[in-house]
């Protein structure tokens, strides 16, 4: 079972043990503490083993799609992939800006921007990839991280772009402090492509903040001169 399920699981259980313990002062019947109870522990269990946790990914996004900061923060996020892709020329097919968007898409996870990789699918299967090539999707992959960084001071998502950016490096024979100091120097590089473009960022983000379409987002990225 997923560590977010089981943590959805522990909250209503804590609830749940709450709320027996003011049901005599509510007239709460015990038998509906209890069978709550085994409701939540059988949805988050086939949740897990039949629907790989999109059940509770959608859930807790939804839950946290209400704090204006949440959306704004994805937005930022999303923006700064978005951006630093079509820098380096990686074609974007789609994004979207929570995990109901990404499920309506037939995409993973709580939402991202979603690009045109076969080249890099092949040469990773094919174990040749190029340095340039690696280079230029480790930038992307960091790049929400650092947008957060710039915008907010901190940050708070982008677990799933480091562990692409592990599965990579690692599989190509890289250790675990090699990959740490890669993740670092990707970072960097893609946070001064963000300050060298901030203007078109901020277009950016404006643009998909209305949901604009990926062709309606590169033409507003076209107003400005850009540098890689």
């Amino acid at each position: 079972m997923s560590k977010t399920a089981l943590n959805v699981i522990a909250i209503f259980v804590f609830l749940m043990t709450f709320s027996s313990l003011l049901g005599p002062v509510l007239n709460l019947s015990p038998a509906v503490t209890a069978i709550t109870i085994f409701a939540v522990l059988g949805l988050a269990t086939v949740d897990t083993t039949s629907w790989q946790g999109k059940g509770t990914t959608l859930f807790l996004d939804w839950i946290a799609g209400f704090s204006p900061e949440h959306r704004e923060r994805v937005l930022h996020h999303e923006a700064g992939h978005f951006l630093v892709a079509y820098l380096f020329d990686i074609p974007i097919i789609g994004y979207s800006l929570s995990a109901w968007e990404a499920w309506k898409q037939k995409q993973s996870g709580q939402g991202g921007v979603s690009f045109n990789d076969q080249k890099l699918a092949l040469q990773l299967e094919q174990g040749t990839i190029s340095a340039q090539m690696l280079d230029r999707y480790c930038t992307v992959w960091m790049a929400g991280i650092a947008a957060e960084a710039l915008v907010y001071k901190n940050v708070e998502g982008g677990s799933d772009d480091k562990s692409k950016l592990a599965t990579v490096l690692t599989s190509m024979g890289f250790s675990p402090s090699a990959c740490e100091q890669k993740q670092r120097f990707f970072a960097l590089q893609a946070k001064t492509l963000l300050q060298k473009n901030w203007s078109a960022y901020q277009a950016l983000v404006s643009a998909m903040r209305q949901r604009a379409s990926v062709a309606e987002c590169v033409a507003a990225l076209k107003n400005f001169q850009l540098q890689n």
